[in-house]
């Protein structure tokens, strides 16, 4: 439900003066470029971060080894204003989205 809440709040967002809405993972450009298209996610830019070096300078990565997923990040949400995170919503739970989806975050703007 993490990328369906983005989409669902785009265009508050967008309203709001949100410039672009960016979604990271731990994955490829391909498997990136096909969950976009798999999820409608028109808008939203999909970034691959393959090595997790993003995940891991923000100190949101995680050890998935024992289940075999390597390196992974933690499921958030952030606001960056001029390059600056100005709120940073990080998910306790794996599988949840209660403080990180796009209505949350909107209701921070």
């Amino acid at each position: 439900m993490h990328v369906p809440s983005i989409v669902q709040s785009l265009a508050g967002l967008k309203a709001k003066g949100v410039d672009t809405v960016a979604v990271t993972a731990v994955n490829d450009v391909f498997v990136m470029d096909a969950w976009k298209k798999a999820t409608g996610a028109e808008g939203v830019e999909f970034l691959a971060d393959g090595n997790g070096e993003f995940a891991k300078a923000l100190d949101l990565s995680f050890d998935g080894s024992g289940n075999g997923l390597g390196t992974r990040s933690k499921r958030y949400s952030m606001l960056v204003e001029d390059g600056a995170v100005k709120k940073l919503n990080v998910e306790e739970a794996p599988g949840k989205v209660e403080v990180s989806g796009g209505d949350a975050l909107l209701k921070q703007l």
